[in-house]
């Protein structure tokens, strides 16, 4: 990210921070996924077999995925949460409590990584930037995106936009294929069957995910 040549186009001092391998911030509480499905679940009084009948996940999944053996996928988040009647950024940030939320970039609270289905292989990190807007529809996440060689597609209900911050990323969507370059943006509708991976090694992404 030092070279000016190469990314003339994006403003080298204002991303130099976001790229690069995500850490957890010092002194964070970070509450699982998994945790927090669990939990909703139980307070709405269903078994898990209830929410596999209703989201066609297998009970396997599910129990992996309840006890962090399995780190979901955004749009596995996304179909358990609507299952749930819960909004998607409270099972990926929790439930916030102001009207906006400014994130310093050595305040970022969140982290959390994402696996293959069966949890065998590091799909991705990522961490959300506005954890604390009460009601909020979208989420703003920085995403460190791993290689994936499955072809294992997404589909769910709302939007994604995506910029490319560092590295070389391939979308593959509905039936193409397009590999995005720093500075490089796409918006698409989640309902499209779509898988969005590094391309070589690793690459960064600010992806911004409206439930719909």
């Amino acid at each position: 990210m030092n070279s000016q040549e190469t990314k003339p186009h994006i403003n080298v001092d204002f991303f130099e921070d976001l790229t690069g391998d995500i850490e957890t911030p010092a002194n964070t509480d970070i509450e699982d996924v998994g945790n927090r499905i669990r939990l909703l679940r139980e307070k709405k009084g269903m078994s898990v077999e209830e929410l596999s009948k209703m989201t066609g996940y297998d009970v396997e999944l599910l129990s992996g995925i309840e006890n962090n053996k399995v780190k979901p996928q955004l749009g596995t988040v996304i179909k358990l949460s609507r299952a749930l009647d819960s909004a998607f950024s409270r099972l990926i940030s929790g439930v916030g409590d102001k009207l906006y939320s400014v994130t310093r970039k050595n305040e970022r609270r969140v982290i959390s990584r994402s696996t293959s289905s069966k949890g065998q292989k590091k799909a991705y990190k990522y961490m959300s930037l506005a954890p604390d807007v009460k009601g909020r529809h979208m989420e703003a996440l920085i995403v460190q995106l791993e290689e994936n060689q499955s072809d294992e597609r997404s589909v769910h209900d709302g939007e994604e936009f995506i910029y490319v911050i560092d590295g070389v990323v391939n979308l593959k969507i509905g039936e193409d294929s397009l590999d995005l370059e720093p500075g490089d943006s796409v918006y698409y509708l989640s309902t499209t069957p779509h898988l969005i991976a590094a391309k070589n090694g690793q690459s960064t992404i600010l992806a911004v995910m409206y439930e719909g």
